[in-house]
């Protein structure tokens, strides 16, 4: 009975822990394109980043203690903040300057079907069936988003914003490739406010060379967007990923996780006003349903230790891919 009743809070701790995700996940986007009417889009990725890193190292302290990286880890935590904490999201918020924040998240989540193609390519997996059926509905989605009927292939600032998106989606799944491979000799979560740390250090400097002095428009709601993108929307959110995963099959965890995209429309809709057009519901649709069909896809023989894997819930299953990503 004891057993059980542990499971079973366990399950609940795990299921509100994933519902709290893909709220700050969903909400992000749409919260991410509404500050730029405050402050400059490089500037809002750096301040963001760095109270994420602040609350990240509170939370840190508070739950597991502060814990100095291993040498070992040092080349993935640093590809992970070069190619999405920076380069993804570097290009993503340029590119809600002139793209909707719904199709942004699902343009964006199309890393996760460009993946296994890297993995095929540089980690010697085998594209099974069910693999190649998701890439193809994948596929499908994006032609569905850039048929000439529903695109607008004169607007030069879509065109850029769009294919910056999909540049930072293949940013995203070179860094989910590396982090397949990886062998981890610390828990990710320990890991998480020295990449928040090392991606502040990176983009402050960034955002003056390109952007200048910050010119940021200082009220009540600026500081209150900026406090939600930082705290739940990245920090909390990473922690609740943690728990979730620790808690939940991932399976159940990833299939779950595919909710941020809707999410995200959904908030859009209400905080920006941004229609969906059932061409965007279509690919999103498509898109998400081939997300479903990799993830519940068995495992293709790639080269992973399973015994990290199975000590740390991360690394060789589509959940760790999300939840080292996200941030």
């Amino acid at each position: 009975m004891t057993e059980i009743l542990t499971a079973s809070k366990r399950n609940t701790r795990g299921l509100v822990s994933l519902a709290v995700v893909v709220l700050a996940w969903g909400s992000l986007w749409p919260v991410n394109k509404a500050l730029l009417a405050y402050m400059p889009p490089i500037w809002s990725i750096a301040l963001r980043t760095c109270v994420s890193a602040a609350t990240l190292f509170a939370i840190s302290f508070a739950v597991t203690g502060i814990v100095i990286p291993r040498r070992g880890d040092a080349p993935v935590l640093v590809s992970m903040v070069l190619l999405h904490m920076v380069g993804f999201t570097i290009l993503s918020q340029l590119a809600l300057q002139v793209v909707p924040a719904g199709q942004s998240t699902v343009l964006a989540y199309t890393s996760v079907l460009w993946a296994p193609l890297g993995a095929v390519l540089f980690l010697g997996e085998l594209l099974t069936w069910r693999r190649a059926v998701g890439l193809g509905l994948g596929v499908l989605g994006l032609m569905a988003i850039f048929n000439p009927m529903a695109f607008d292939w004169g607007d030069r600032g879509a065109v850029a914003g769009n294919a910056a998106l999909l540049l930072g989606a293949l940013l995203w799944a070179a860094s989910i490739v590396h982090n397949r491979s990886h062998r981890w000799r610390s828990p990710p979560f320990q890991l998480a406010p020295w990449q928040a740390l090392l991606a502040a250090t990176i983009l402050l400097p960034v955002a003056i060379l390109f952007e200048g002095l910050p010119n940021v428009a200082w009220n009540a709601t600026s500081v209150a967007m900026l406090l939600y993108a930082g705290i739940p929307g990245t920090a909390l959110a990473y922690w609740a990923a943690a728990v979730s995963s620790s808690e939940l099959p991932a399976s159940t965890t990833s299939l779950g996780l595919l909710a941020t995209p809707a999410i995200s429309i959904l908030v859009a809709l209400f905080l920006l006003g941004e229609q969906p057009t059932l061409i965007l519901m279509l690919a999103l649709a498509l898109i998400l349903s081939g997300m479903a069909v990799g993830i519940l896809a068995p495992p293709a023989g790639a080269p992973i230790h399973a015994s990290t894997s199975r000590r740390y819930a991360s690394g060789s299953t589509p959940l760790s891919m999300h939840v080292r990503m996200m941030v």
